[in-house]
Parts: C-alpha cells; sequence; structure tokens
C-alpha cells in the first residue's frame, strides 16, 4: 500500500488574486461617458443662454418641422446658413435671419435707378441737340442764337435766353415780352413735350434799382412777372401746362456776370428741365408759395401755378 501512495501525484492549487473583484475596470468607461456627456450638456446650456430669441425661435421652428427642410432643400425653414449663429456677427444678417431677398432687392433697386438716372441724361443730350438743331434750322431763331445759351447742370438741361444791349427780351422796367422773345419760347415750348420731365423757371434781373428801391414794386415783382409771362407764352406754343413745377423770381441775387452786375446778359429767363431728383426736391416742399433765404442778402420769390 506504502507503494501505491508513493506513485500518485502532486497537485498544486495556485489562486490568483484580482483586485476589484468581479467589476473590473468598466467603470472607468462608464465614467468618461458621463463626463462627455455633462460636458456636452453644459456647452449646449451655454450656447443657449448666448443665443438671442430669434435665433431660439429658428431652432424651435427647425426641429417642428425638420422633414421639410429634407425634402424641399435649403439651409433652413429660417433662411439661415446655420442653425446655431457662429464666428462672429454676419453683417448680411438682421436678428437671427439672412435677408438675402431684402440685399437682392436693395441692389435691384439701386441698379434700376442708376439706369433710370442714365436714360434719363441721354433724353436730356437729345433734347439739347433737338433745340440747336432747331435753331439752326429756323432762319428767324438764328440770329438770336447768341442769346440762348444751352448746357447740363446736376439738375439737368438748363435753357437760358439771355438779354443783349440792344436786343432786350422785355420792354424796359415790365413783364411784356418782345415779339421775337415770343416766337423763341414758342419754339422751345414745342420741343418740351417731347421728354416727361417737369420744368422750372426763373427769371432773373440786373443790379440797377427801381426808383423806389425795395419797398415797393422792385427787381423781385419784376423777375418774378417776367418768369411767369414766359411760362405764359411756353404753353401758348403747346406745351403742356402740366409740366410747369415752379416759377421763380431771383431779382439780381444769382448774376450770370459777377465782375460787371449791370451786365444786360445777367437779365435773363432760365428754363430748367428737371431730372426725377431736382423734380422731387422740389415737390417735398408741398407746392408752397415761400420766400427762401438763398444768403445773408439774398432771398427767392417762388409762385407755383401749378398747385
Amino acid at each position: 500500500m506504502a507503494d501505491d501512495l508513493s506513485q500518485r501525484p502532486i497537485v498544486v492549487k495556485k489562486i490568483k488574486k484580482v483586485v476589484g473583484g468581479a467589476h473590473g475596470g468598466a467603470w472607468k468607461i462608464a465614467y468618461a461617458d458621463f463626463v462627455t456627456a455633462m460636458m456636452a450638456f453644459f456647452l449646449l446650456m451655454w450656447l443657449l443662454a448666448s443665443a438671442s430669441d430669434d435665433t431660439k425661435a429658428g431652432i424651435a421652428e427647425y426641429f417642428q418641422t425638420p422633414l421639410e427642410v429634407a425634402m424641399s432643400g435649403g439651409s433652413g425653414s429660417g433662411h439661415r446658413s446655420s442653425v446655431i449663429e457662429g464666428g462672429g456677427r454676419d453683417l448680411t444678417r438682421r436678428t437671427g435671419q439672412v435677408q438675402k431677398g431684402a440685399i437682392e432687392e436693395k441692389n435691384h433697386l439701386e441698379a434700376s435707378r442708376t439706369e433710370h438716372a442714365r436714360a434719363e441724361m441721354s433724353r436730356l443730350k437729345q433734347l439739347k441737340t433737338k433745340i440747336e438743331r432747331a435753331i439752326e434750322a429756323n432762319p428767324a431763331l438764328r440770329k438770336f442764337k447768341r442769346q440762348l445759351l444751352l448746357d447740363i447742370i446736376t439738375d439737368g438741361l438748363r435753357i437760358q435766353i439771355v438779354d443783349e444791349q440792344n436786343r432786350p427780351m422785355f420792354s424796359s422796367g415790365r413783364a411784356e415780352l418782345q415779339p421775337y422773345t415770343k416766337m423763341i419760347l414758342h419754339e422751345i415750348g414745342k420741343t418740351l413735350n417731347d421728354v416727361p420731365n417737369k420744368i422750372s423757371l426763373a427769371g432773373h434781373t440786373d443790379a440797377t434799382p427801381f426808383p423806389t428801391g425795395d419797398t415797393g414794386y422792385s427787381n423781385w415783382e419784376l423777375s418774378a412777372d417776367r418768369a411767369n409771362a414766359s411760362r405764359r407764352e411756353l404753353i401758348a406754343g403747346n406745351m403742356d401746362a402740366k409740366k410747369v413745377l415752379r416759377v421763380v423770381g431771383l431779382s439780381s441775387a444769382v448774376l450770370f456776370d459777377k465782375n460787371d452786375p449791370f451786365n444786360p446778359i445777367n437779365r435773363r429767363i432760365s428754363i430748367i428741365v428737371m431730372n426725377a431728383k431736382a423734380a422731387k426736391a422740389i415737390t417735398k416742399n408741398g407746392g408752397r408759395v415761400e420766400v427762401r433765404n438763398l444768403g445773408e442778402f439774398s432771398k427767392e420769390l417762388i409762385i407755383n401755378p401749378g398747385f
């Protein structure tokens, strides 16, 4: 029997102890997920706190109708390039919403105005050429060519009819037009109907005062009366009466020859075929009859027969 016991195998059992037992290291992964979730949560809270009310409304609208964007396309139902603003303020946005349509409409309007101004300037230049040709073609008008001055100014086309030394437009000290002045105004009146622009008339005198000075009938009244008489002759030449927007008497406040206030050329009638901008500036006043200061010692008497 002793021999049998000596022949038995010896079995050695080694027990390996594991720290942490059955849990192992799985808790570390769960804790990392928890920290990541909390960081995302606090980041979300910070973004919501810094977003405007319009942005929050856009986000809510986006999540209420997400399929609308997926099916119909676009950046979002609020027309934003992103749900949450980032990267600084976008100058094309207004309170969280891109106003692309408004910007495009504004640019289109500005381009339309520019094109309109260009077309209007072209019409005025064509009118200037037509009047010059009419003067050359009419022997009766050709001899008065030196008294007809045409130029393009900021407000439109200016037509000036000026006095010469021995050829005045009006009777001395009166608003009665000479026959040849009426003929000139009749011819000009015919051509003004070729453009839709409104016109403004201004009467000017030289600096020679009336015997009564400014206390009675003066150069102010005379210049206004002459401008109004010119308006009537333009209409007699078949010009549409509705084209007249303003009649102005300027006395000698705006001299043609500033070096010689008594030069006959200062006595003149100025007709301005106004562009849209100049006409709009006048109509803003509501068409009132007014006396307006032009400087320390000057003013203009305005008569608006069209109102």
